[in-house]
C-alpha cells in the first residue's frame, strides 16, 4: 500500500487562497437578514486571513447611496487592503478590482458578503468564468430575504463554486493545530 501524502487540492491553504468581501456596507444594515451575524463572520474572515498572510479586498457598491464597509470589518482590514467602489454588481469588470485580484497572484478566492442573489453571485460567476476557485463562506453571506440568501448560494454552488462556512475556511488555511496562528484563529471563533 502506497504511503498517504499531499491534501486533497478541494482544501484551501493560506499561501493559495485570497478573500474577497463584497458589499458589506452600512446602508445595508437595516434591510438585510441575520445582518449582524453576517458581519461577525465577515469580521472574522477578515482577522483570520490577516493572521494567516493572506490576501483581503473589498468591493463597495455605490458609496455615496449605501455608505463604507461597516466599521466593525474595516477597522479590521489587514495593512493596504484594497477597498475599491463600483457601481457594477459583479467585482469582475471593475478596472481596480480586477487589478487587485490580479495582482495579488491568487487564483482561488473565498466570498462572503452581501447581496447573495445580485453582487454576491454575479461576482462568483464571473470569477469562475475567468478561471478562479470560489468559495462561499456561507454563514458570512446575506440578501434581504433568507430565500433569496439561499437561491444566490445554490445558484453559484452550480456554476461551480464551493459551499463552506466561516470556521470550515480557516481552520483548512491553518493545516494543523499548535501554532501561534492556530492559537489566534482558535480565540477568534469562539
Amino acid at each position: 500500500m502506497a504511503a498517504l501524502t499531499g491534501r486533497h487540492p478541494g482544501l484551501l491553504a493560506a499561501d493559495d487562497v485570497g478573500l474577497l468581501v463584497v458589499d458589506l456596507q452600512d446602508g445595508f444594515r437595516p434591510v438585510i437578514d441575520d445582518f449582524e451575524d453576517i458581519v461577525r463572520n465577515c469580521r472574522i474572515l477578515v482577522e483570520g486571513f490577516g493572521i494567516l498572510g493572506a490576501p483581503v479586498i473589498v468591493s463597495e457598491q455605490y458609496p455615496k447611496g449605501l455608505g463604507h464597509t461597516v466599521a466593525e470589518v474595516a477597522s479590521a482590514l489587514p495593512a493596504g487592503t484594497p477597498v475599491v467602489e463600483k457601481l457594477r454588481f459583479s467585482v469582475v469588470g471593475v478596472d481596480d478590482l480586477d487589478t487587485a485580484i490580479t495582482a495579488s497572484g491568487r487564483t482561488r478566492w473565498v466570498v462572503c458578503g452581501i447581496e447573495a442573489h445580485v453582487c454576491v453571485n454575479q461576482s462568483a460567476h464571473d470569477l469562475i468564468a475567468h478561471g478562479h476557485d470560489v468559495t462561499l463562506a456561507s454563514d458570512a453571506i446575506g440578501s434581504r430575504t433568507p430565500a433569496n440568501r439561499q437561491i444566490g448560494i445554490e445558484k453559484c454552488h452550480r456554476a461551480g463554486a464551493v459551499v463552506s462556512s466561516t470556521e470550515t475556511v480557516l481552520f483548512e488555511m491553518l493545516e494543523h493545530a499548535g501554532s501561534d496562528q492556530f492559537k489566534a484563529i482558535s480565540k477568534l471563533v469562539r
